[in-house]
């Protein structure tokens, strides 16, 4: 006679987890390549203005942004609550403008420098007064091509 014994329990087995390294490797190196590094710390608050007609910019690399607004919390105790103007990730003042494009005009080729644009990012509470002295200070400098930074009315 056969002789019976309790019920056997199969194990599944293990999954392999040999390919795991490569398959996180291969993650990292895509958001490695695919991810793009801020340039600047931008050091003003600006909360743009909506518009209804929106065209995105071809060359980005030929764009110069000026950001007008009021300061980050971390720096209103050194630069107050009053509106400001941000050039790369300091806050500067409007005689700063002409060097800040001269600068920058500097650093391009010289068949691109006529295609250098200057984007102005404001905030919506923002005074007009300090934006008309941007813009004067701005032609001075012969920089004429400008810009206003603002969302899309969906």
């Amino acid at each position: 006679m056969a002789k019976f014994t309790g019920k056997k329990v199969k194990r599944l087995a293990g999954f392999s987890t040999a390919s795991m390294g490569d398959i996180v490797f291969i993650l990292l190196f895509f958001f490695m390549v695919t991810t793009t590094m801020r340039e600047t710390d931008v050091k003003v608050i600006t909360n743009v203005p909506k518009a209804s007609e929106v065209a995105k910019l071809e060359r980005k690399d030929l764009t110069v942004y000026i950001n007008i607004g009021t300061p980050i919390p971390s720096e209103q105790a050194r630069y107050g609550t009053d509106t400001r103007i941000c050039l790369d990730d300091a806050i500067k003042t409007i005689d700063d403008i002409r060097n800040f494009i001269a600068s920058r005009r500097e650093g391009l080729d010289e068949k691109d420098r006529p295609l250098m644009t200057t984007a102005l990012k404001i905030d919506k509470e923002t005074k007009m007064g300090i934006v008309s002295d941007v813009k004067e200070e701005l032609r001075r400098c012969q920089a004429l091509k400008i810009i206003y930074n603002a969302l899309k009315v969906e």
